[in-house]
This record gives C-alpha cells, sequence and structure tokens, in this order.
C-alpha cells in the first residue's frame, strides 16, 4: 500500500503547487462566492471540527471574494430532530454554492441534500460515496491520509511508555476507525520491536470505544473517566481516537496526583496546549489546501465528482500550504524520542518502513495480508476487524 501511498502524495505536492495556492479572482468585484460548513461539534473543540473551522478560515485568505458560513454541534444531542437536508435549505438559502459536510455520520444526509439541490456543489468528508457510486455528480469525497499520523502517534507512545501499557480511547467502531486504530498499533508495535528491540508479548495495547466522537452525557461513555481507568490501571500513555481532548485533560489531571503518565490528543494541530506537560505530540488533519482545491474548481465551472485521499507532503508533513496530514511534537516528547521520530517519518516517506505489509492477521485469527504482500487502499479503507495483539471490540455490539 505504502508504494501507492507514496505515489498518492507526490500527486499531492502537485496537486498543492504554488499555481494552485496562489490567490485568484474568480468572481467579479462586487460578488461574493459563499460556502458552507456543517460541523458535527463546536467550532472551537481543540479537535477536529477547530480543524475544519480553520481550514474554511484559510479559504477565506487564500481565495478573495469568498466567504465561509458555518453551523456547528450537528448531531443528535445538541440538534434532535434536525436534518442535514433542513441545514444545507437553510445554507442554500442564504447564498450557499458549495456545502462541506464534516462527519461520517452525515452521509445519508449529505447525499439526499445533494439530490435536492442540483446546481449546489458537496464535499463529504471521509465518505465513500463516489467509491460506492452511490454519489450523485454534484458530490465529491474527501479525506486525509491520517493512518500515517496514527503510526507516528502510537510510534511515540511506544518509544515513551514505561510500563509497556498503552491506551487507546476510541469513539464508536466503524471501518475508519478500525483503520486509524490499527494504525496506532503498527507504529507502537514498529516502535516497540524494531526501534527499541523488546520482547513483542510484553507491548499492551487496549481499545475502549466511548459510542460517539465525542461526550454526549448519558449517551456515550464518559471519556474522562475511560481515561483514568486506564492511567488507575497501568498504563502510562493514552492515545485519543475522539473529536476532544479528554485523554490529555486526564493525564494532566494524573500529573497532578504526582504519577508520570502522558497522551497523544488527535485532530488539531493545537490540541497541546490543553496540556502541554504532558502532550507526546498530536496527529492533525491540514483541510485548507484540500477546500481550496475543490472551491477553486467550483468556482471556475470545472467541477467533477471525485474521491480524494490525500497524504503527507514528506518533504515537510508540517507545510500549511501542501499537508494534508501533520504530525505537531509536544513539549513532553524526550529528545532522544524526538529524533527516533524524525527517523521513522524519513522511513514512512521513504518506504523503507512499510507496517502495512503481510504477514497480518486479523483479531479472530484471520488473515488480513499474506507474506509479503502490501495492503491496497481498499483493504485498508475497508478494514473489517481490529488486528492480532490489540485487545478491545472489533465490532459495536
Amino acid at each position: 500500500m505504502l508504494k501507492k501511498i507514496i505515489l498518492a502524495a507526490g500527486v499531492v505536492c502537485f496537486f498543492f503547487s504554488l499555481s494552485f495556492l496562489a490567490p485568484v479572482t474568480a468572481l467579479g468585484a462586487d460578488t461574493t462566492y459563499t460556502f458552507g460548513l456543517l460541523l458535527v461539534g463546536p467550532y472551537n473543540d481543540h479537535g477536529w471540527s477547530q480543524a475544519h473551522f480553520d481550514g474554511g478560515n484559510y479559504v477565506e485568505k487564500m481565495i478573495p471574494g469568498v466567504k465561509m458560513i458555518y453551523i456547528d454541534k450537528v448531531n443528535p444531542a445538541d440538534r434532535p430532530g434536525v436534518t442535514i437536508p433542513q441545514l444545507v435549505d437553510d445554507m442554500v438559502e442564504k447564498g450557499a454554492k458549495l456545502i462541506i459536510a464534516n462527519s461520517d455520520d452525515m452521509k445519508d444526509g449529505t447525499r439526499e441534500a445533494a439530490r435536492m439541490h442540483p446546481g449546489v456543489h458537496f464535499i463529504h468528508i471521509s465518505g465513500d460515496d463516489v467509491l460506492t457510486k452511490k454519489a450523485p455528480q454534484n458530490l465529491s469525497n474527501l479525506m486525509g491520509r491520517m493512518e500515517y499520523g496514527k503510526m507516528m502517534a502510537g510510534f511515540v507512545a511506544a518509544i515513551t511508555t514505561k510500563t509497556g501499557k498503552i491506551g487507546y480511547l476510541g469513539p464508536l467502531v466503524n471501518e475508519e476507525t478500525r483503520r486509524l486504530v490499527a494504525s496506532c498499533y503498527l507504529g507502537a508495535k514498529y516502535a516497540w520491536e524494531k526501534v527499541l528491540k523488546k520482547d513483542p508479548a510484553k507491548l499492551k495495547f487496549q481499545v475502549t470505544w466511548i459510542g460517539f466522537w465525542f461526550n454526549i452525557p448519558g449517551v456515550t461513555a464518559d471519556p474522562t473517566q475511560v481515561a483514568q481507568n486506564f492511567f488507575n490501571n497501568g498504563y502510562d500513555v493514552v492515545l485519543s481516537g475522539i473529536d476532544t481532548t479528554e485523554a490529555l485533560v486526564g493525564a494532566m489531571q494524573k500529573r497532578k496526583e504526582g504519577k508520570k503518565v502522558w497522551a497523544v490528543p488527535y485532530d488539531y494541530i493545537g490540541a497541546c496546549a490543553q496540556g502541554a506537560d504532558a502532550c507526546l505530540g498530536v496527529p492533525y488533519f491540514n483541510w485548507g489546501p484540500g477546500y481550496v482545491k475543490f472551491i477553486k474548481a467550483s468556482m471556475a465551472g470545472q467541477w467533477k465528482s471525485q474521491w480524494v485521499w490525500t497524504g503527507p507532503d514528506w518533504q515537510d508533513i508540517n507545510n500549511p500550504d501542501t499537508s494534508a496530514v501533520g504530525f505537531m511534537t509536544g513539549s513532553a516528547l524526550s529528545p532522544s524520542a524526538k529524533t527516533a521520530l524524525d527517523k521513522f517519518i524519513k522511513d514512512l516517506g521513504t518506504g523503507q518502513a512499510e507496517l502495512l505489509k503481510g504477514p497480518l492477521y486479523y483479531q479472530d485469527g484471520s488473515q488480513f495480508l499474506k507474506e509479503g504482500e502490501v495492503a491496497t487502499d481498499k483493504q485498508v479503507w475497508y478494514m473489517e476487524q481490529l488486528l492480532k495483539g490489540m485487545t478491545g471490540q472489533s465490532r459495536a455490539k
């Protein structure tokens, strides 16, 4: 798979070339192009939704004459009974010519709204309607290859742990969350076995799911309590797969009690600010360049329905204009761990570190990849179970 993704990353570098990112004026001086953003959580959640909100602000900065409107907290708990088509209707009335829906949970509603508004363009984040040929021509899918960022997160966790016990605070169980947590595990396994040369049997990787992307009192498990349970049971590093920063907050609480523990949040470049002393780093999404590409195509009358899965710019994974996925190191990461991480990132980029290569087995013992087999995009995207060596549910009950 890595050779394919490296090729995709090269395409991304071209895709986000300087000529592409240069501001353009495609509209008359008195005309505003409005796009809408539907956010599953608060726009300032220090996680998933804030990363998208910042991506929208990037678009306004890069393309003159473009304005963002947004609706946040688009989820059943905050807006019971409200549908995606209803929210889209409101945005279209306000002049939106393109609408971005930022959660897997919005897949069906976004497809319905796109069919209702054929003259409006839609981007559904993390979906696969284009792949499955369910998408109308005005709908595209966009996602970042966060599998690489998660490999980095698992790597720093395993390099740092003193107990060999790593916890993963997971959201809900689906193909996306399985492939991301599996990538974390593979990164941890690589660091533990290949770099530290430690016994594989002494690495414990536990996944606990809360039931949604963030805490909904009375509906999900409390992520703060889940994080505390990890720390209380000897896990000294907790990786987050949820939209918000409870893993890091929990680590800081334990540090105040004198415990030496760490956490790795998710999604947002600035997430470590919620607990710098415990933060090893954060894998994050950079949505702005991808948004710019689609909105420019829409403005120029060059829209086409496509599925885009973009990776890091291996020349500089933290370049805000070219890299869809990055990893920002935290102040709690030791200098020696940072050096090891830098080499790991380089090896990922060159293909020397190929983690999605067989033999790999699913949790139930069935084979995921044969000896020497490199995973295809489809095998990764539609990961069926957690991997052998991981503890936790592979499917929702």
